[in-house]
């Protein structure tokens, strides 16, 4: 062997040395279930949290979501046909409507927006269609952020972790997050999960360890952002489906996170019935029904 063959070699061992230390994951799932979440709880486990920088950059985004979840509401109440309470109310929501028009929801409240979100959410109109949430898109942290409008509503107002983890704007592409643990690096990424950015997922497939599939417990009496027509649980379902019979992951390890078990427990608890996304439920073990329906995708 030459003296150029032999440094051909050496460098491809030592690039092979190099990739045995990286682990590349994949975060896939449906849109809205909780992938994103993750990410974030990875970087503050494992990559030294937010910064009050980077916290503070994500105002805009508490503010958006806080507005966006009113104006989820105002449009349910439309389709729904439940009137305000009030006159004020209506005109209220009128401003809300302009404002999202406008796409100017990521700036700071005004205290005008303040007032208009605050009478909303007192109005038993607003209060009705909340209680029929699962009959329009609706996102899970609505409540959340309404019940917050007080503290985001501050001057001094800077997100905590749980505000940033509990905050919503779709992954558009692909996003990565990177973390050194037991002496390997791990590259992360968090893909779009709307139907309109699922295409661009195949561009992330090759050398992946492992793809971790999220699907959200909760969603079974939600419907999508993109078709109000579709189930989101039936929706991941099939996702689910293409991912794990997909030729890109042959030889790759599919794990299945079942997310937002919370909200899950809670609207079990509260009547909710499974037979909205299965109505072949029959009331048997949740765990041997859930069982049977992942295992009937392989």
């Amino acid at each position: 062997m030459n003296k150029r063959s032999r440094r051909i070699n050496a460098i491809i061992e030592s690039d092979k040395k190099a990739e045995e230390t990286v682990i590349k994951l994949l975060l896939l799932g449906a849109g809205e279930s909780g992938k994103s979440t993750i990410l974030k709880q990875m970087k503050i486990i494992h990559d030294n949290g937010y910064t009050q920088d980077e916290a503070a950059q994500k105002i805009s985004v508490v503010c958006a979501n806080t507005v966006q979840s009113i104006g989820a509401i105002i449009d349910g109440m439309k389709a729904l046909n439940i009137p305000f309470a009030s006159k004020q109310s209506s005109d209220y929501a009128a401003l809300i409507k302009r404002t999202l028009d406008k796409k100017d929801e990521f700036q700071p409240l005004t205290e005008e927006m303040y007032k208009a979100i605050k009478t909303l959410w007192n109005d038993k109109g607003v209060e009705a269609a909340f209680e029929r949430r699962d009959e329009f898109y609706l996102h899970d942290s609505a409540k959340y952020f309404l019940d917050a409008l007080d503290r985001i509503y501050d001057k001094n107002f800077v997100p905590t972790e749980q505000d940033i983890l509990r905050t919503r704007i779709a992954t558009m592409g692909v996003i990565e997050v990177c973390f050194t643990m037991k002496n390997k690096l791990w590259r992360v990424f968090d893909v779009g999960g709307q139907r309109s950015q699922r295409k661009k997922w195949i561009h992330c497939f090759d050398d992946a360890k492992a793809v971790i599939y999220v699907a959200s417990l909760s969603e079974y009496d939600q419907v999508l952002l993109e078709d109000d027509s579709t189930n989101r649980m039936q929706e991941s379902l099939q996702l689910f489906r293409q991912v794990i019979n997909n030729k890109y992951f042959v030889n790759t390890s599919v794990i299945l996170f079942l997310n937002k078990k919370d909200l899950f427990e809670k609207k079990i608890g509260h009547g909710r019935s499974l037979r909205i996304a299965f109505p072949n439920y029959r009331g048997q073990r949740l765990s041997l029904f859930f069982d049977h329906h992942t295992s009937s995708l392989l």
